[in-house]
């Protein structure tokens, strides 16, 4: 368990927000998180589950912050294990909590392929660049897809088509095979993890992965591939759901996702897209706003492209977001993304 914070330590914004949701009732709790992003949940998660010996003292301070006045009760006393997967499947259900739930009990003191969900992305780049293609492909295909994307950035440019083909034709691993794999990872690190898991990789995934990549990058792969193997190439861009396809969401979906965006992310977005999306967005906000948005965008001038595509992969990621929570639905090229 986590030590608890010192007396007269500051202490960190994640920490807080752990003790504020243990300080709530568990469907309190759960509301709140059916609003974040499975990051956001996986480290919440993390820090609920390694609180341990919280005062009274310091739970008042953190409320102090967040509210004006605050029930006694708390849920500081029971089990931190138990609380985390109630207040877990209350948020997620019981289909998309257990994954998460796994990855914050035991991703605590995992070792092998579950401990490279939890390092930085540039360190999983230099344990696995010298290995062959295909285990660095079963490595991606098993973590999350925005961490894969970015370690598959930081690897050399000559390997990515060939990563992410390798990723785009895993039909699954076999549990044996993949229980392998992570005792050779387990020896680069020490330790062991059982391993779970054994339907990774596939079309889908590497379309979930390219999505999240710079669009430089998502182009030269995709042209590498499509050199080599047309039709994979295709069915990858098929599965893909880029700014444009935004216009497919409904009207209720659009208005969901636009709450959730910063006027400024949105105008310097909107530079770029097409003028149906543009249309699409405007339709979905009152008129006064539309027209506050259409003036914050002439005023802003000439922006760079990477700044506009940076901007589109942001909005991307909410809706994503979004889509995994069901709250929206995405259309466009592919089936709604998971």
């Amino acid at each position: 368990m986590a030590k608890p914070p010192a007396k007269n330590q500051p202490i960190d914004g994640v920490t807080r927000a752990a003790i504020l949701l243990m300080s709530l009732g568990e469907a309190e709790a759960a509301q709140v998180l059916k609003h974040m992003g499975a990051k956001d949940v996986q480290k919440l998660g993390m820090a609920m589950a390694g609180l341990s010996g919280v005062s009274r003292e310091q739970a008042d301070d953190v409320m102090d912050e967040f509210v004006a006045e605050i029930d006694q009760q708390t849920s500081l006393g029971v089990g931190a294990d138990d609380y985390v997967r109630k207040v877990l499947i209350q948020a997620l259900g019981q289909d998309k909590a257990g994954g998460i739930i796994d990855r914050i009990l035991l991703g605590r003191n995992s070792k092998g392929l579950e401990a490279l969900k939890w390092m930085d992305s540039r360190a999983v780049a230099e344990l696995v660049r010298n290995e062959h293609p295909q285990i660095v492909a079963i490595v991606l295909a098993y973590l999350e897809s925005d961490q894969s994307s970015e370690v598959l950035a930081l690897l050399p440019e000559r390997i990515r088509p060939d990563v992410l083909m390798r990723i785009a034709t895993l039909e699954g691993i076999q549990p044996n095979a993949l229980q392998e794999l992570d005792e050779i990872m387990e020896k680069q690190f020490a330790g062991a993890n059982n391993v779970k898991s054994s339907t990774v990789g596939g079309v889908k995934c590497a379309a979930n992965i390219l999505n999240l990549m710079d669009t430089s990058l998502e182009t030269q792969i995709l042209g590498r591939i499509g050199q080599a193997d047309k039709d994979l190439s295709q069915k990858i861009q098929d599965l893909m759901f880029v700014f444009d396809d935004l216009v497919e969401v409904d009207d209720r979906g659009m208005q969901a996702l636009l709450r959730e965006i910063p006027q400024e992310k949105l105008g310097l977005a909107l530079k770029g897209a097409d003028p149906t999306v543009k249309e699409k967005i405007f339709k979905n906000m009152s008129q006064r706003a539309a027209e506050m948005l259409k003036e914050d965008m002439e005023a802003r001038g000439p922006v760079k492209v990477s700044d506009v595509e940076a901007a589109q992969k942001e909005i991307l990621s909410v809706a994503r977001r979004l889509a995994d929570a069901g709250t929206i639905v995405l259309g466009g090229k592919g089936e709604q993304l998971v």
